[in-house]
């Protein structure tokens, strides 16, 4: 099979490359580079470096299926700038579904988010929750995934599935997360343990959690890259699936720092910091659809293992 994985040269893009590569495809990546990295394009994928606003010029009738990943993934600092998540996220996801949609491609797995719930009502989150982004980021991930199911239901030839992640971390082999700059709490807690930076920032402390600390569920990038693979084979014509990919466990932002600390062996001085705009308090999902419909099943759900993979490969690099 012939697949076009864009942003591929990103952390979650670069790791599906990789083992859809292993698994004997063909794989092309299209990415412009602009927040990933050459050197995490596994080898043997093709590269295109264009913008994904001219998929017109890349999608063609011999792909067997798209992966999107390619877009901005800072709730943060979506809040603040919120064109260019406009732009990168529902403009150039628009070109891509119709790019697909004249190459007469037939299956579309969209990385999706959890920050499409906003501050859910009941914990764990399932699918039929409500959709209510507190941030542009899940904003405008959530508009996608209801494009997609608009193109599914005008062109029945298609096939897709969103997969709706919640905190990925870890590392698989040579591929890990290297955005710059990070945001993410796992790889700056790993900055701080390695000396790079000074201190580690709790954004808010008075949320309505047992420590005051936003929860979230963390999920290992290897496992998350399986239902990738898993969604490519599920996908039928005409139906457009939507997933919760996670551990089902929560963790606190405190007790994240307390796991760093003992995978690393290392002090890990830390700064509370006032709320960021658009941050739930707190996002566990329920995967048991994934499980059911997928078969699906994470093997690697310990957050100690995730960190200890995270750790490892930014002593890499």
């Amino acid at each position: 099979m012939r697949y076009l994985v864009t942003g591929g040269a990103g952390f979650i893009g670069s790791v599906v490359a990789a083992m859809l590569l292993e698994s004997g495809h063909e794989v092309v990546v299209l990415d412009d580079l602009s927040t990933g990295h050459a050197a995490a394009v596994p080898p043997g994928a093709a590269v295109v470096r264009a913008r994904i606003h001219d998929a017109a010029a890349v999608v063609t009738p011999d792909f067997d299926g798209v992966l999107h990943f390619a877009g901005l993934i800072a709730a943060g600092e979506s809040m603040v700038v919120p064109e260019r998540y406009w732009d990168a996220n529902v403009v150039g996801s628009l070109a891509l579904l119709d790019a697909v949609r004249k190459a007469g491609v037939r299956r579309l797995v969209f990385s999706s988010t959890a920050a499409v719930y906003g501050n859910p009502a009941e914990i764990p989150v399932t699918e039929t929750a409500a959709t209510a982004p507190t941030s542009t980021y899940g904003a405008t991930k959530l508009a996608i995934d209801l494009a997609i199911g608009t193109y599914v239901a005008a062109y029945p030839d298609l096939a897709a599935v969103s997969l709706r992640y919640f905190n990925v971390v870890g590392a698989y082999g040579a591929y890990g997360e290297r955005h710059d700059p990070e945001t993410h709490l796992i790889p700056v807690a790993l900055e701080v343990a390695a000396g790079r930076r000074e201190k580690l920032q709790l954004f808010g402390d008075d949320y309505p959690t047992p420590d005051g600390t936003c929860i979230r569920d963390y999920i290992h990038v290897a496992d998350l890259a399986d239902a990738h693979l898993l969604a490519l084979g599920a996908a039928e014509p005409g139906q457009h699936r939507v997933y919760n990919l996670g551990s089902g466990t929560g963790f606190s932002n405190r007790q994240v720092v307390d796991v760093v600390r003992t995978v690393t062996g290392h002090p890990l001085p830390v700064e509370t910091a006032p709320r960021r705009p658009g941050d739930p308090a707190e996002l566990v999902a329920s995967s048991g659809k994934a499980r059911a419909e997928l078969g699906w099943a994470p093997s690697r759900s310990t957050l100690p293992e995730m960190v200890g993979d995270a750790w490892t490969f930014l002593r890499r690099t």
